[in-house]
């Protein structure tokens, strides 16, 4: 994957604040969150390089991409933070005043006849297929009409992870579902498995807001 471009602007994004939650978050000095971010950036523009381009009908690029920084900055550490610890930090890291304002953005778009197509592309295309990086999704409505839900039998955060030796702090990730669709206030998201714990599936589960 070529680091021009998302990759880039991403790191161009986010990294400042990577940067300050290693300080308030995780107790870092100014220095050492200076030299942890550096040698991030190293590791992060690698791991991008390593990766396959994503197809453009792939809408989970930005997944893989999100994964490889917060990986970056986790192989940079001099100490891997708990599950707890790796989750707050990810979630303070990313929820920026840009990224909530995509969250509402992406709110308002929840349950519409466009999302709803985009979803059942989505599962029909099987991305993962031919890209371990990305994900397989299948689209399974309520039959009550409150909603829907994703069920992806494959994940490129776990494939990613699990080659960089941190299968451990996949959770991390995973919990920002929950923080995201709270942040879209559309709906309320459910789940019982993943499959970073051993479960059969992922299931992301969106109901309506009442």
């Amino acid at each position: 994957m070529k680091y021009a471009g998302m990759p880039m602007g991403m790191w161009l994004l986010f990294s400042g604040s990577f940067r300050k939650q290693l300080e308030e978050e995780l107790g870092y000095g100014r220095g050492e969150a200076r030299r942890i971010t550096q040698k991030a950036k190293i590791r992060y523009r690698k791991l991008i390089a390593k990766l396959p381009e994503f197809e453009k009908k792939d809408r989970f690029k930005m997944n893989i991409v999100n994964c490889a920084m917060l990986s970056a900055f986790l192989l940079s550490m001099p100490e891997r933070p708990s599950v707890s610890q790796a989750a707050e930090y990810y979630k303070k890291s990313m929820m920026t005043g840009p990224m909530k304002w995509f969250c509402r953005m992406s709110g308002k778009k929840k349950f519409t006849e466009k999302d709803i197509q985009g979803m059942r592309e989505t599962a029909a295309f099987r991305a993962a297929d031919r890209n371990p990086y990305s994900w397989n999704m299948e689209y399974y409505p309520y039959q009550d009409g409150s909603g829907y839900e994703a069920r992806f039998t494959k994940c490129g955060i776990c494939v990613l992870m699990k080659e960089l030796g941190l299968t451990e702090l996949i959770p991390a990730m995973c919990r920002l579902d929950y923080t995201m669709s709270e942040a879209g206030g559309a709906s309320d998201f459910v789940r019982e498995y993943t499959l970073a714990s051993g479960g059969p599936y992922c299931d992301c589960g969106y109901k309506r807001k009442v």
